[in-house]
């Protein structure tokens, strides 16, 4: 399946870049003087035009194409889901499995009365439960894939609660090296209780995490899931920095954004694969699945950042400016309004940089790129989720991919 682009990008080597950093998952290969020939006659030093291909529209039936191998359910060339495929909503599928899982987790945070209360703070049941859903659904489909019948089993499970304390954990922890004040619509725990206290509360988080990974017994389970916290603090280590070479720049954001967000989803779906299925074609399914739906999120993410309310978000709107970020719709804006290049590097400290930064956003079309962007990785992670046996679970893993394009919160 080719790559779906809709729209040029002005720098036709920094667009190659980004194509082939896209295209790694799939081994596909991208070739800049493809692009080359499809330039724009008025701007042909600067704006590239790629490949049409088909975007899926998730207000037809899903048709999707299949790659032919031994290990993975065998159809034909292409198929069609059945007609009510759109209709299965990813979280009445796995209600039943997600019900009480934020009283198991707090089970699991045994300590004295303050540091319970602080640990607990998040674990309200107030929250999407996004990664659990995401991690029980690829078990339950890996599971129909492997003939297990879709039975949920218990390691699988603790394996969706341990995504949800590494991600509240790793929250935490954000919230404090951000300065935050304000999460989920109520005050974060460093405004609540001091950073100090905060710290203390994500490594105690983060240690009943590992605990509970213990516990499983699979040590390539371990393996992958350790793979996540080395992640997320590489991830944050490169937030807090960028890059002068515009090519790179990008790059250097979605390693970040992969790092930061989708390691954990992708590293989860991994796996839960793991512990039904031995076939590594498999798991490399259910990796770049959580791959690419988890980078397509946090993309969704920045564009909110400037196009929701901050009452939708549950955090101050334009937050990632305020913090020196410089994210995708951002990015995409500088290749229109080049001014924005010398804040980026300043990391938006000057005055009004802010508010200028803002305004060129708006201004350009850098929204609807990063938007662009996100369903690329929707539809990768379609094409890669498909290759499994049809099952109810794997329809609604193909619904979410709707869900996250479209959420405005």
């Amino acid at each position: 399946m080719a790559v779906p682009w809709s729209r040029s990008w002005r720098s036709s080597t920094r667009a190659a870049v980004l194509l082939q950093y896209c295209c790694i998952s799939s081994r596909r290969a991208f070739t800049p003087a493809a692009s080359a020939g499809r330039r724009a006659s008025t701007s042909a030093a600067t704006q590239v035009l790629f490949q049409q291909a088909h975007v899926h529209n998730f207000n037809k039936p899903v048709t999707l194409s299949r790659h032919r191998c031994k290990y993975l359910y065998s159809t034909p060339a292409s198929c069609s889901l059945h007609s009510d495929a759109k209709l299965k909503d990813p979280f009445s599928l796995v209600q039943k499995d997600l019900q009480n899982i934020y009283d198991d987790i707090k089970q699991l945070l045994v300590s004295k009365a303050e540091l319970k209360a602080l640990c607990d703070y998040y674990f309200d049941g107030k929250g999407k439960a996004f990664r659990p859903m995401i991690v029980i659904l690829m078990a339950r489909a890996c599971n129909v894939h492997s003939n297990k019948e879709g039975v949920l089993l218990p390691a699988q499970r603790s394996i969706a609660m341990i995504s949800e304390m590494i991600h509240t954990a790793s929250l935490v922890h954000d919230d404090v090296i951000d300065d935050s004040d304000k999460r989920r619509g109520k005050n974060t725990i460093n405004n609540v209780w001091g950073e100090r206290k905060a710290i203390l509360a994500g490594d105690f988080i983060l240690s009943a995490a590992s605990m509970a990974l213990a516990r499983i017994g699979n040590t390539t389970v371990v393996s992958v899931l350790s793979q996540v916290i080395e992640d997320l603090v590489r991830g944050e280590f490169m937030q807090l920095g960028s890059k002068e070479n515009e090519n790179e720049r990008f790059k250097h954001y979605l390693e970040k954004t992969f790092k930061k967000t989708a390691s954990l989803i992708a590293n989860s779906c991994k796996a839960v694969s793991i512990l039904v299925n031995s076939d590594p074609e498999v798991h490399e399914i259910a990796y770049q699945y959580g791959r690419n739906v988890g980078i397509a999120f946090q993309l969704v993410d920045d564009i909110l950042d400037f196009t929701s309310s901050a009452k939708c978000l549950g955090k101050p709107s334009a937050a990632d400016l305020k913090l020196g970020l410089a994210t995708g719709p951002v990015l995409f804006a500088c290749q229109q309004f080049p001014e924005l290049h010398a804040m980026i590097m300043r990391r938006f400290s000057s005055d009004g940089d802010v508010d200028r930064a803002w305004q060129y956003v708006l201004k350009s079309d850098g929204v609807e790129q990063t938007n662009y962007l996100a369903q690329h990785y929707c539809q990768e992670a379609i094409r890669q989720i498909s290759r499994l046996r049809p099952s109810s679970e794997r329809d609604a893993l193909i619904r979410l991919t709707e869900l996250v394009l479209r959420r405005d919160k």
